[in-house]
């Protein structure tokens, strides 16, 4: 691993970026409160400061400060309700349900209005007991409001100075997740590689790809200084982005039967030369994102044109040495596999010169491009899908149902006060963060939330009692800090663990020698707010994950049909719409993307839980190849060159029935007759194989001549590539069909006979 390139990636993230600027726009009105001696008087100030902050989420400039402005609103609102019945339980209760159950529902809107949901729910908890409000209620508010204002103005100003940091910043995120995509897929090509741990890597990096390429799509092209501009730092910024779209489609190309290329080549070293240039390139990819997120020019780190030739010389040293009629077909797999990497490679060299800044390439973006094409879906607020969601079908009303039933649990054990807790208002904190819609991520954040909690305090403790120096402790609190928001939405463990640090020395800079409270209270709080969202989780309502297999399988078979449809459409009727063929390929991608992420969300659900598990993951793992197969067929639909030789009429029908009866099957209906005949077609390609009988017949007679040409592929090969890769879909089609007929079998088994 290089070691100083993934310190790089972190420090010059927008997640370290974002978290630098919470931690001082938190911090420095608190150094001014201190140096008058009002910090514990105003300590409301810096706290609104950081819930307003933790709900700026990546996005377009007008979403966010939308966002803000809508979270400041519901804070100061819960924060004035909370206050004013805090004395009558019952309207406490009744304030938790009403509450709850807005503020969860308003998840429906996106992950955005999501945040603002539970930290609105956090603020709750803060102040249910009027521990913090104190006697002058309005003065409080007041304060409180003041600190949330603070944030904005600190984002207004923010952004006005630097408009492109963030889209620069999630720009070169992009690359770095293909950078990473690409180091997976470069293991196919080492010794004895795990195939199956490597299709679980490969699609799961799909998945984060997908993610996060919505998320820039989204900042890109609705930021209206992006779009709109004509500057040549918004210009490139565009051109950078469309660009790692290109690139993450060449990598998808690049799918082969790599099995079958092991077992032809595992004698010499050209996988392993592979394998090795193929990490070059994502060291250059990395280079390029690393350099987008800090903002500077990327430079090549290695001579590429000269890496390139001498992977090239070792490919035709082989071929000369020993091609021979019988794995003459072999060879002509790995040159189909080195021309990907020569277009990859040209596809990396175009990016650098991209860097070079040059004004006129910036302008010429300006011409022939479309930007609403590639604008998203706009999501509208509208009243009627919240109406719609309040029904015991809709996931998110059932989430609401139990963070609702969860905090009122906690509430009601904190009156009683059976352990002489301190801080109970934690206990509601906790459930609030630890409860999720999906009973996998609410078991594992419960998990990491305590493993967290444990550690941070023993380190805090630890800290407290060896180090007496305020300017000491002062330093390590803002590490701390900057450590917790970097890794707040990866790394939950992490965050928690320097969020404990952190909390310990707040506390003990305002209540000095107050420690071990703390530390008693922090742990126990944390262990019953887990057992409390655990069981809630697992009895009120819970959403299995088995529940929505079926539905997901549906349109993933369905849009990988579309998808093929799509590609085959070149070969068939001449013309192709490119536009087209991209929306049916992310629509694909975007169902093999949420079943995968439903697969690995059952794996982590009880035991009885994980029904048809293994069937839903061969599905997955099939539904995978069919989609990176079909990528593969792609790159010959874009280009100018005819295929008459092949059945694509045949091919089109063959493969498409064989699709079209999983999907019946997943209906629930039975395969009519004449789809059953439609996929035994036998496709008539002879004039391929004819044409390779004579060139097999060439080389038995003469000596090979030696061509080195990297950039160019005979017409037999690229017939020969097609041929494979149709073979190669269907073959895995029709493995897909018989995973279904498995899944209906065990869904519905035959009755023994009487």
């Amino acid at each position: 691993m290089n070691y100083s390139a993934e310190l790089k990636k972190f420090v010059t993230s927008q997640y370290v970026y974002s978290a630098i600027r919470i931690t001082l726009a938190t911090v420095l009105p608190c150094l001014v409160l201190a140096h008058f001696g009002i910090l514990k008087e105003y300590f409301l100030f810096p706290l609104g400061t950081s819930f307003v902050a933790l709900c700026d989420q990546p996005g377009p400039f007008i979403r966010r400060r939308n966002a803000l402005t809508f979270a400041i609103f519901c804070f100061v609102f819960v924060a004035l309700i909370a206050s004013l019945v805090m004395n009558f339980k019952v309207l406490v209760l009744l304030e938790i349900i009403a509450f709850g159950m807005f503020f969860s529902l308003i998840g429906v809107y996106g992950q955005r209005l999501a945040a603002v949901g539970s930290l609105s729910l956090v603020v709750l908890a803060i102040f249910i007991d009027g521990h913090l409000t104190g006697g002058n209620i309005l003065k409080s508010l007041m304060i409180f409001a003041s600190g949330c204002i603070w944030f904005l103005l600190i984002f207004l100003v923010v952004t006005t100075i630097q408009p492109y940091k963030l889209a620069g910043q999630m720009i070169g995120e992009n690359y770095l997740q293909l950078a990473e995509f690409l180091k997976i897929k470069a293991n196919y090509y080492q010794k004895n590689p795990d195939f199956d741990r490597l299709t679980t890597q490969v699609i799961a990096k799909q998945v984060g790809i997908k993610n996060l390429q919505e998320e820039t799509r989204e900042t890109v092209f609705k930021t209206r200084t992006i779009v709109n501009e004509s500057t040549t730092t918004s210009r490139l910024l565009m051109l950078m982005f469309l660009n790692s779209m290109d690139l993450h489609e060449k990598l998808m190309t690049s799918e082969s039967d790599y099995q079958k290329l092991q077992q032809s080549f595992e004698d010499s070293m050209i996988l392993v030369n592979i394998h090795d240039y193929l990490n070059l390139l994502a060291d250059e990819i990395t280079n390029i994102g690393i350099s987008l997120q800090i903002g500077t020019r990327a430079k090549p780190i290695f001579d590429l044109e000269l890496e390139l030739k001498n992977l090239n010389a070792h490919y035709f040293e082989l071929r000369n040495k020993q091609m021979s009629p019988d794995n003459f077909e072999n060879f002509m797999v790995l040159r189909q596999i080195l021309m990907r990497i020569n277009e990859i490679t040209k596809e990396i060299n175009e990016i650098y010169k991209v860097f070079s800044q040059d004004v006129k390439l910036a302008k010429s973006l300006s011409t022939g491009l479309d930007l609403k094409k590639f604008m998203p879906n706009e999501e509208k607020l509208n009243i009627k899908v919240l109406k719609n969601n309040i029904s015991l079908s809709s996931s998110q009303f059932r989430h609401a149902i139990r963070i609702t039933t969860a905090l009122l649990v906690g509430y009601i054990f904190s009156m009683f006060d059976l352990l002489g807790l301190g801080h109970t208002y934690w206990i509601l904190i906790t459930i609030t963060a630890i409860l999720k819609p999906a009973y996998s991520i609410t078991k594992k954040r419960n998990l990491l939330r305590l493993y967290g909690t444990i550690a941070g305090a023993v380190i805090a403790y630890t800290i407290l009692h060896f180090i007496h120096i305020n300017a000491i402790l002062f330093t390590i609190l803002l590490l701390s800090m900057i450590m917790c928001f970097s890794f707040l939405k990866g790394r939950y463990f992490w965050a928690v663990l320097f969020m404990t640090i952190y909390v310990f020395l707040s506390f003990n800079f305002l209540n000095p020698g107050n420690v071990d409270v703390i530390f008693k209270d922090r742990i126990l709080d944390t262990l019953i707010a887990g057992v409390i969202a655990s069981a809630v989780s697992y009895v009120v309502l819970p959403v299995w994950e088995h529940t929505q297999n079926l539905d997901l399988m549906k349109k993933s078979a369905a849009d990988n049909l579309i998808y093929f449809e799509s590609v085959i459409s070149k070969f068939l009727e001449g013309d192709f719409d490119i536009e087209d063929y991209k929306m049916k390929r992310k629509n694909a991608i975007i169902s093999l993307a949420n079943l995968s992420d439903n697969f690995q969300r059952m794996i982590s659900e009880p035991k009885n839980q994980q029904k048809k598990l293994e069937v839903v993951h061969q599905f997955v793992a099939t539904s995978h190849l069919i989609t990176a197969y079909t990528a593969s067929l792609s790159q010959y639909s874009k280009n100018d060159e005819k295929y008459p030789e092949i059945d694509a009429e045949s091919w089109s029908r063959k493969i498409g029935a064989e699709m079209q009866q999983t999907s019946v099957l997943l209906n629930g209906n039975e395969i009519d007759e004449v789809l059953k005949m439609e996929s035994r077609l036998e496709p008539e390609d002879s004039s391929i194989e004819d044409m390779l009988s004579k060139r097999k017949t060439e080389i038995g007679e003469s000596d090979l001549v030696d061509r080195r040409d990297p950039d160019k592929i005979s017409h037999l090969t690229e017939l020969k590539n097609i041929h494979d890769i149709l073979e190669l879909i269907y073959d895995v089609a029709k493995e897909q069909k018989k995973v279904i007929e498995k899944y209906r079998s065990e869904e519905n088994p035959i009755p023994p006979q009487s």
